[in-house]
């Protein structure tokens, strides 16, 4: 039976509209770091770069050589990790993001290996960006998360209800570094109606 992260993890992205607790395992993912406006084209390399490792895996039961453990699933979401170049200048100039681009792996996919698909996607695709990828295993432990539905730039409202929530449960947020799983393409989807999972970590007050 297909795996769909939609149908099987839903306590990692189906959460509600309200802010809850969660301790988030040991995942894995293909990475890839950059910096400036998300509608630049260093961004869309980006993008493109992961989506074609990430699938370059999904369809390797077909090659000659499969993964030990393969079973079909679903590729999973795009998310990215959000902080700042310059702290001071605040998160209103888009020109100053940081940002890790990533999309996890299957528990089949070893580190071993990952570096041959990140090489075929290489030969494939002819983007240079691919050979920047990097196949990570980390572990964000406890973390506070909501689904924000709408735009990206009305993103702060929602992290100011998950704020709120840390101090009613003896929570503080850990820094302002916060992940986004994109559950919507943007492409396709008013601004209005975008689902867009929030999350950062948090510790004990």
């Amino acid at each position: 039976m297909k795996h769909e992260w939609k149908k099987h993890e839903k306590a990692l992205y189906a959460p509600k509209t309200e802010p809850e607790v969660i301790d988030i395992p040991s995942l894995s993912f293909f990475c890839i770091d950059g910096e400036g406006h998300p509608e630049s084209d260093q961004f869309r390399n980006c993008l493109e770069a992961l989506y074609a490792a990430s699938y370059a895996v999904r369809m390797s039961h077909k090659g000659q050589n499969p993964l030990p453990g393969y079973f079909e699933y679903t590729v999973y979401p795009l998310e990215g990790v959000w902080d700042l170049i310059d702290p001071n200048k605040g998160p209103l100039d888009k020109n100053n993001f940081k940002y890790r681009l990533m999309i996890r792996q299957p528990d089949f996919l070893t580190e071993a290996r990952a570096s041959e698909f990140i090489e075929a996607a290489a030969v494939k695709k002819k983007n240079d960006f691919i050979r920047n990828l990097s196949f990570t295993t980390m572990t964000e432990g406890r973390c506070v998360q909501m689904l924000h539905v709408g735009s990206y730039d009305d993103e702060p409202a929602s992290f100011s209800r998950m704020e709120a929530f840390c101090t009613a449960q003896g929570l503080q947020r850990k820094s302002k570094v916060h992940r986004e799983i994109y559950l919507s393409d943007a492409r396709k989807v008013a601004p209005d109606k975008l689902n867009t999972i929030l999350r950062f970590q948090a510790l004990k007050s």
